[in-house]
């Protein structure tokens, strides 16, 4: 039992040195430039310890994104009116806002964006129009408001929140009380299976 825990603590601390040296090495590189050899040597572990634990680059930065993001829809989530869902989703972004900025500027924020997109489509199932919808609007409601909502606030945060939070809020409301609206009304030519 103990060779075992020794084993998941060096694991353990294999993940963390790596995922360390890939942050570090992106304050001052491009994503796509840095390679496992630099992040192996920063992080002083073998390329056989990379690949034990990672099967990317990529995999690194998804597995560290990703537990921070779903607290952070936790939160959100715990929250009972969508004004306060609202504004647990903006505190979420501003606290995320230096993390993107560095993404957006060394390429790597398409991972942060599927993370993020991952979490939302999971809270616009928690939501009650959403329920009452067939699974085809389902999919492109929640695929529509997932990539709708990280924009507008990536774009709002990245473009230096010229606009009011509350300008904000009340255009993510407007927007998704009139998806709402329209997801809700026949369409035709709706293919049945």
């Amino acid at each position: 039992m103990a060779a075992t825990n020794h084993a998941q603590a060096i694991k353990q601390d294999s993940q963390e040195y790596l995922t360390t040296a890939l942050l570090q090495l992106l304050e001052a590189h491009q994503f796509e430039d840095i390679t496992v050899t630099q992040v192996v040597k920063r992080a002083g572990v073998s390329r056989m310890a990379f690949y034990r634990n990672f099967d990317s680059l990529e995999q690194v930065l998804i597995d560290y994104f990703t537990p921070i993001i779903e607290t952070h829809f936790k939160a959100v989530l715990q929250q009972q009116s969508a004004e306060l869902k609202l504004a647990a989703l903006s505190t979420f972004f501003i606290e995320l806002e230096a993390t993107l900025k560095l993404a957006d500027k060394r390429g790597f924020e398409p991972i942060v964006r599927d993370v993020f997109t991952d979490n939302i489509q999971q809270f616009y199932q928690t939501i009650d129009p959403w329920r009452s919808l067939d699974a085809i609007r389902q999919k492109y409601y929640v695929q529509f408001m997932a990539v709708g909502v990280y924009q507008i606030w990536r774009d709002w945060l990245l473009g230096g929140q010229k606009e009011s939070l509350s300008f904000i809020h009340q255009l993510l409301a407007n927007l998704q009380h009139h998806m709402d609206l329209a997801v809700s009304q026949p369409i035709s030519g709706l293919k049945k299976r």
